[in-house]
Formats: C-alpha cells, sequence, structure tokens
C-alpha cells in the first residue's frame, strides 16, 4: 500500500512539473515590418535556443523538442507565410526569413541565439549568420544544405513543374520525402501540416532555396552540428565540403531515418543537440 501511495505521489509531482514547464511556454507575435511572426517563447535568459522550421512546415514539426531542452531559454519561431504567422503576398525568399528571425529576438531581447535549421531552414540560418553574425552563438543543420541541389537547368525545370501544377508537383516531392517513415499516423501528420501553407508562399520560398544567391560561401566562424540522413547526403562529399565553408563542423550522418529525423527519433535528436550544446559551451 505504501509503494502505491510512494509512486501515486511520484506521477503527480512529474505531472505537476510537466504542467510547470508548459505554462512557462508563451505564445507570441513579434512585429516584421507590419508582418506578424508568430513565435514560442520558453523559459529565461538573454541567450536562446531558436528553431526554424522547413519548408511548408510550422512550429508543430518540432512538438517532440519543445520539453527536451529543460533549464534553456527556447524560441519557436513560425516563418512569415507558414503556421500562425502572416502571410501577405510577395517574394518569400532566405534573407526576407532570416530577417524575420531577427525581429523576433529582438521583441524576445535575445542578445545571441544557437539556431537549428530543418531543411530549407538550414540555408535561411545560413543567412541569418550572414547579416548578424554577433547574434549567432552557433548553427544546427537538420538535414539541410548550405549549397543549392541540382544545377541552375536543374532548378529551373523543377520549378517550371511547381508553378504548372503545384498540387501534383508538392505531393509527389513530399510523398518522396515521407515514404521511409513507419508510422502512418506520422506521414499523415506530416503531409496534413505541409499542406496548410499557401502556394505563393511555398512556390516563392523553393525558387529562393534553389538559387546559388542564397547559399553564402564565406566561412563560419562558429560550432556547427550537421545532423544529415544517410540517405540524402550519404552518397555526396558532404564530408569533404563541409569543413570547407564550416571548419568547426561536427557531421552526422544518420541511418534508416527519413527527412523528418527530429519527429522520428526525438530522443536521440534532443541527446544530440544538447550534447553540441554542452560540448561548445553554449
Amino acid at each position: 500500500m505504501k509503494k502505491v501511495i510512494l509512486l501515486s505521489m511520484v506521477f503527480l509531482a512529474a505531472c505537476s512539473a510537466f504542467a510547470q514547464k508548459t505554462a512557462e511556454a508563451k505564445d507570441k507575435f513579434a512585429d516584421f515590418n507590419g508582418v506578424k511572426i508568430h513565435y514560442r517563447d520558453q523559459g529565461k535568459g538573454k541567450n536562446a535556443l531558436v528553431f526554424i522550421h522547413g519548408w511548408t512546415c510550422s512550429i508543430e514539426f518540432w512538438k517532440k523538442q519543445f520539453e527536451g531542452f529543460p533549464g534553456r531559454r527556447v524560441i519557436f519561431i513560425d516563418l512569415p507565410g507558414h503556421g500562425k504567422s502572416d502571410k501577405p503576398q510577395g517574394n518569400y525568399t532566405m534573407e526576407y526569413f532570416a530577417r524575420s528571425i531577427d525581429a523576433v529576438l529582438r521583441a524576445g531581447k535575445v542578445k545571441k541565439a544557437v539556431l537549428v535549421g530543418h531543411s530549407m531552414g538550414a540555408p535561411v540560418i545560413r543567412n541569418f549568420y550572414k547579416f548578424y553574425p554577433d547574434k549567432t552563438a552557433g548553427l544546427v543543420l537538420v538535414d539541410g544544405s548550405l549549397r543549392p541541389f541540382g544545377n541552375k537547368e536543374q532548378a529551373v525545370q523543377f520549378i517550371g513543374m511547381l508553378k504548372a501544377n503545384y498540387k501534383q508537383t508538392a505531393t509527389m516531392m513530399i510523398e518522396g520525402m515521407i515514404s521511409p517513415i513507419k508510422k502512418p499516423e506520422l506521414k499523415q501528420e506530416i503531409k496534413a501540416g505541409m499542406s496548410s501553407t499557401p502556394e505563393n508562399v511555398a512556390v516563392t520560398a523553393m525558387e529562393s532555396m534553389m538559387d546559388e544567391k542564397s547559399f553564402p560561401q564565406d566561412k563560419i566562424g562558429v560550432p556547427v552540428l550537421a545532423i544529415m540522413t544517410d540517405a540524402s547526403f550519404g552518397k555526396t562529399d558532404i564530408d569533404k565540403y563541409l569543413p570547407t565553408i564550416a571548419p568547426k563542423v561536427d557531421l552526422q550522418l544518420w541511418k534508416n531515418v527519413s527527412h523528418f529525423l527530429m519527429m522520428e527519433e526525438p530522443e536521440k535528436f534532443n541527446l544530440a543537440l544538447n550534447s553540441f550544446l554542452t560540448k561548445n559551451g553554449l
């Protein structure tokens, strides 16, 4: 009987702690030249760990990371055109996204940030570093590239397909990214989340993501963690390329995971990120 009571007390304490952590998270909006940028802000401190989602995704793609970094100031951002942020007409470039991050950091009075970028989020945070190096403590690339995929001819061809039949082309692309995922419910969650982003946002963001001008090639002076899928980068020369642009890089190639590795293997991902932060004193 005493053992049952003790276990019940431990369970209630754990629930209370979880509720307290959750209560600390606040949904806020930053003004970015008249555009409202939605972000989730939790914890305290002048420095923050900032999560940036990928193409046509949102904050919700990081939900398995919401409680993964106790004791830290953590911010999750819906980029303009995505999630709960405003979705004005216009060109959604990597620079535009990067500058919107700065608007959030200014609103949150964040001095320095370690930025985590998934997929398209990788060139976005790379551009943030270009424009705001003094505000960047470190970068984390999550199955995202620091150079364009394919050449100009391939980029023009794909963008043409996207503009001609957005729904069909985008669906085909998404299906390819999620095909390795074994859980049907996770596949459906990803498809539903990515289909909610307006076509104009998706197309112009993809145009920018396939433009070599969106990928600065000057050296990155801060620590970099690159967690890539073996399926995406295993047959490339990424192990030779990344050190030329990021001398302080820690490259990890994960096997048997999809493009959305942080959703499939959240415990492993959170541990890898926490280890990187601790190792580099971030």
